[in-house]
This record gives C-alpha cells, structure tokens and sequence, in this order.
C-alpha cells in the first residue's frame, strides 16, 4: 500500500478523508476529557479518583496531540470545529458512580477499537500519533471493565444496570461510524484505515461478551438503542 508522507502529495478526496478523520478524533478526545470530569463528583473512593484524574489528564494529551497534527496538516485549528461539534452534539455525561465506571468500559474501550484500524494509516504522521495513542490506552482496558463488572455483582445495581449498560453501549459503537458506505470504502481503498465499520464492531461486541456474562448483562436490539448494525453481526451470548 502506498504510503503518504504530506498533504502535497494526496488528492482532494484524500485531504477531505483525513480532515474529517482528524476533527472527528478531536472530538472524542475532548469530550471523553469532559465526560470524565464532569464524573469525578461521583467517584467514592481516593484510588478511582487518582485513577479518574490522571485518566482525564492523558486525553487531554491524546487532545493535544491531535491538534497538533491538524494545525501541521491543515494550517489551521481543530478547536473552533471541536468546540461547534460540542455544543451540537454535546457528549452524554454519567450520572452516577456505575454510570461512570460504565462510560469508562465501553466509551473507552469503543474510542479503542476504533483507533486501532488506523494503526496502519497509509498518512505516516496519522500512523506515528495513533500508534502513541493506543499504546497508552491499551494499559487501562481491563480495569474499568474489572470494576464494572465487580459493581454489577454486587447486587445493588440490579435494578439499573442494564439501562446503564444500553446507554453507553450505544455510544461505544458510535464511535465507528456507520458501516457499508462509500466513506469506509474509500478510506479502506486508500489505506487510510485497515476494515469496514462493521467489521470493527463485532470485534469490540466480541471483546465485552465476557463482561456482559459475568456482570449478568444482556445485548439488546441495535434498533431499540438507535444504532445501525450490520445484519449479521453476532451478539449470541
């Protein structure tokens, strides 16, 4: 796959894609920045909220990171996009110390899965910053679906988990996009990212099944929480 090195040397359609990519991830960056802050009045204990700071502290990095290379892309800021973006389509905010520990599992572990299809970017400045970025995110995966799942064992969210659950689901596969459209044929094309949308969501459904059984879960209908899914995707516990 042929790879590209500056903006000079891709055509307009390629230039678009890239934009596009570039202030969609600034987006998620900030708002999972203010998602969590906006969440620490509810953390309980010293330990998650040491956990919760230095979690907001790393996207705010992952936020600048991206700036940066959008301002060197495009000669302009990413921040007027991101914040219109923002006060649109502001992000859902948790509500509770379970909602939050939920926003942290499947929020981050959507915006996970999503990076990793451009870890082979075919823009090598894309490739340099994502592969950072998810080297950092993958060392906290396992602790916010750990405490997930010990919070819905203990028996006093059983009345609410699965509400919380649909609710961030919904937003965790958000994060990829609508699959089959020309968009994702492009991009795949070009190299710009590895699949198809759909493809990347039954591989984060796949990775949460475990968490989903063990917190006495259950996946509902795509329809019934607003998202369009492939047909064939298997949500089979």
């Amino acid at each position: 796959m042929k790879t590209f090195a500056a903006k000079s040397e891709m055509d307009a359609r390629m230039v678009a894609t890239l934009t596009q990519m570039m202030e969609s991830q600034a987006y998620r960056e900030l708002a999972a920045a203010q998602m969590f802050g906006y969440g620490q009045r509810f953390v309980p204990e010293l330990k998650w909220l040491k956990f919760m700071t230095w979690h907001i502290r790393e996207e705010m990095e992952h936020y600048e990171v991206v700036v940066r290379m959008y301002q060197n892309f495009t000669g302009t800021s990413v921040e007027p996009h991101v914040n219109a973006r923002l006060a649109r389509k502001p992000i859902e905010y948790a509500e509770s110390w379970f909602d939050l520990a939920m926003a942290q599992f499947l929020y981050d572990r959507g915006g996970y899965w999503q990076l990793r299809e451009y870890e082979e970017c075919s823009f090598l400045p894309y490739r340099e910053t994502v592969r950072k970025i998810v080297k950092e995110e993958a060392g906290h995966q396992a602790l916010g679906e750990r405490i997930v799942v010990d919070l819905c064992r203990s028996g006093r969210y059983d009345e609410t988990k699965q509400a919380s659950f649909e609710r961030w689901l919904r937003q965790g596969m958000l994060s990829f996009g609508r699959p089959n459209t020309d968009g994702n044929r492009y991009a795949v094309e070009v190299g710009l990212k590895k699949r198809d949308s759909g493809e990347v969501m039954q591989d984060f459904v796949t990775d949460i099944k475990p968490a989903v059984r063990a917190g006495g879960l259950r996946f509902p209908k795509p329809e019934a929480i607003g998202l369009v899914a492939p047909d064939a995707l298997d949500w089979s516990l």
